[in-house]
């Protein structure tokens, strides 16, 4: 069992990543992407770490980067398309550390975004977005076994909005009662959620 970071050459720079590996019982590969750069989103974010350590407890490596301008990641936002670019180079570079693990992606709000874009090349065994930005970004075409979790009382992304596109797109769609945008008071609850949906 191990934490530690490194810095992965991706297409506009270095980039930090965190990565929690369970040791000899790992299970399978979780990489998580945290919320908008330009509002503070960061690998450190509590929704994003409560995803992380629910991986990391099902056995999972769990691998946290930081969107490029972000801590200790080099270059600039870059309204998604770099993002996306950043999100497929640290999977790569996992992915040939850990060749035999079944793939896990998960994003929070525009981190959710990201990882919806990054599916449709990745092919994930299984694909977490938590509080989905969907009247903010055009999300990607996600697979039919996606998860969405998302906040009853969401202030940022409403509820109907993401109600309508989960339902439309077939998607498995769980609400967690009284929780807003960031999960405030609620991330026990989030965690429930996740470990009751998710087929890890």
């Amino acid at each position: 069992m191990s934490r530690f970071k490194l810095r992965i050459d991706g297409p506009g720079g270095k980039i930090e990543t965190v990565i929690n590996d369970p040791g000899a019982a790992r299970r399978g590969l979780a990489l998580i992407a945290h919320p908008h750069p330009l509002h503070g989103g960061t690998l450190d974010n509590k929704v994003t770490q409560t995803i992380a350590d629910t991986f990391f407890d099902f056995g999972y490596v769990a691998v946290r980067p930081n969107f490029r301008g972000v801590g200790q990641s080099e270059g600039e936002y870059d309204h998604g398309k770099g993002e996306v670019a950043d999100m497929l180079a640290v999977h790569d570079f996992v992915r040939e550390r850990y060749p035999d693990l079944p793939v896990t992606l998960a994003g929070f709000s525009f981190g959710a975004y990201v990882q919806s874009v990054v599916s449709e090349s990745v092919k994930p065994a299984h694909l977490l977005l938590v509080g989905p930005a969907v009247n903010m970004f055009h999300m990607g075409d996600a697979p039919p076994h996606t998860i969405v979790i998302h906040g009853e009382n969401d202030q940022l992304v409403p509820l109907a909005e993401v109600r309508d596109w989960a339902s439309n797109s077939g998607f498995t769609l769980s609400v967690v009662r009284d929780a807003d945008h960031f999960f405030h008071k609620k991330l026990a609850e989030l965690k429930d959620h996740i470990l009751n949906l998710c087929p890890c």
